[in-house]
């Protein structure tokens, strides 16, 4: 069957819960963010009958991004509603509720979005919010799915319903990859503090057997230097001990 012939809504459903038994047989439990997030993204464009392509907006610190695509071809579109600061992608993240949007060439809504889409041959565009579970303060908004379609009246209200129906499955995949995420930066900041504290404590020791001092007057020494060179008491540590090895 190809993309632009319509399966029955029972072979679109049965379509979707097939992907979604897949992606959640194919994360591993350790795979980072971005990894899980552009499965998602190969997953839906296959589950969708008339996706042509599938990204991923992710929204972070620093705005949003395009955190997974199956087409690099078309990251300009998102790069065009993001450099606008608006389009269909961005109003499905402020308002929670899907949008779908066709590219016209006199699109006066999101000029932006219908020229970057234009040029790239995208008739209709959809955009589902993606949402992590209810937690203390209700769901938690992670960004955006977004199928693009050469297609002429692509992705109906029943298609939007399925996108739903996958963006809340997922979104269990999408919670365990950052459980993984953080768990690995504590890792990484611990194992930075015990490596600091060694070095700390290597040269407290060398300043006692040089001086003949306490560990708490070569700590108060080391703190110091620190704080009058206005350098990192850990990097003070290192200085000290690869002079002493250089002697």
């Amino acid at each position: 069957m190809t993309k632009s012939e319509r399966p029955e809504p029972l072979a679109r459903l049965d379509d979707v819960t097939l992907a979604l038994e897949n992606l959640r047989l194919g994360i591993d439990e350790e795979e980072p963010l971005d990894a899980v997030l552009r499965r998602l993204a190969e997953t839906a464009v296959n589950a969708i009958a008339d996706a042509d392509a599938v990204s991923v907006t992710l929204l972070d610190d620093t705005g949003p991004r395009t955190a997974a695509t199956t087409d690099n071809e078309l990251t300009g579109i998102d790069q065009a509603q993001y450099d606008a600061g608006d389009g269909p992608c961005l109003l499905a993240v402020r308002t929670r509720e899907p949008v779908r949007a066709v590219s016209k060439q006199d699109d006066e809504t999101w000029p932006g979005f219908a020229a970057a889409a234009q040029e790239r041959g995208v008739l209709t565009f959809l955009a589902v919010p993606l949402m992590l579970g209810a937690g203390r303060d209700g769901d938690e908004l992670v960004g955006s799915l977004n199928l693009y379609s050469r297609v002429d009246g692509a992705f109906d209200p029943f298609d939007q319903k399925l996108m739903r129906l996958f963006t809340g499955a997922a979104s269990a995949a999408i919670s365990n990859a950052r459980r993984w995420y953080h768990a690995r930066q504590q890792i990484r900041h611990l194992e930075s503090a015990l490596t600091s504290r060694a070095e700390i404590d290597q040269a407290k020791g060398v300043l006692m057997a040089v001086h003949g001092i306490s560990a708490s007057e070569a700590f108060d020494r080391l703190v110091d230097q620190s704080q009058r060179q206005n350098i990192k008491l850990r990097q003070v540590a290192i200085d000290l001990l690869e002079s002493v090895r250089a002697r």
